[in-house]
């Protein structure tokens, strides 16, 4: 298993990507509109995901058809959180809007991860991690009022 630093230092590095990029989507959003700016985002998503590809790819991208079928729309989830940052941030702040999709992300990621559903290792459900959704539902209350 990874070094317990790394693996916190690239949670804490994708956290401030979703920092920055919140507010980002938002403004494109708010300038553009939300189908506008999800299409640049994910444009410059793929030409900036290019490069590494390119550099150090395994050539595994061949293999798409291999791969089940749902898979596939994950990219249009992200076209679901552009729409809702751009849609939250202007209301209630850059914060709140965050940790309100955290809170989906934690509700959902305990589902998953109580059934083992999409590749997710089996956690159950135990009223510690009940207690700790708790907490952040009530920091998400205490944010976004």
């Amino acid at each position: 298993m990874q070094s317990l630093f790394i693996i916190i230092s690239v949670g804490l590095i994708g956290g401030v990507a979703i920092g920055l990029q919140s507010p980002m989507s938002s403004l494109l959003g708010n300038r553009l509109g939300m189908m506008e700016s999800a299409f640049i985002i994910h444009f410059s998503g793929a030409v900036a995901a290019s490069i590494p590809l390119l550099i150090w790819g395994s050539g595994n991208l061949s293999k798409w058809r291999d791969v089940p079928w749902y898979t596939l729309g994950a990219g249009a989830f992200g076209l679901i959180v552009v729409s809702a940052l751009s849609f939250i941030i202007p209301k209630v702040g850059v914060a709140p809007a965050i940790i309100l999709l955290v809170l989906g992300q934690l509700v959902v990621g305990s589902i998953l991860d109580h059934f083992g559903l999409l590749g997710a290792a089996v956690r159950p459900f135990t009223s510690q991690r009940l207690l700790g959704l708790l907490v952040v539902m009530v920091g998400v209350w205490l944010t976004v009022r």
